[in-house]
């Protein structure tokens, strides 16, 4: 899959905007689904089902979800949606 220039843009700003994001960029949080493209899909997969059923993948509770299911924190949790969503599978919402 490939992403669109302005979509790569945008993350690419996102990611250098901001210091806890350029931290977490060279983390173990998204070397996690870096290494493991099949992490990276099924989250893609459950994104994607919450969208089917009108929820958004960037909502409270859908990063609290991740958070839980993850083990992170609510800040590491929204890093992660936003990466994933954005290298993986841009046509969530």
């Amino acid at each position: 899959m490939r992403l669109s220039p302005l979509r790569t843009a945008l993350v690419a700003l996102a990611l250098i905007g901001s210091p806890s994001l350029v931290g977490a960029a060279d983390s173990d949080l998204l070397n996690s689904v870096k290494r493991n493209p099949e992490k990276a899909k099924a989250m893609c997969r459950s994104f994607r089902d919450m969208n089917d059923n009108g929820q958004s993948a960037y909502s409270k509770k859908a990063t609290r979800k991740v958070a839980t299911s993850q083990n992170l924190n609510f800040q590491d949790a929204e890093i992660l949606v936003t990466y994933v969503v954005g290298m993986h599978c841009p046509n969530v919402r």
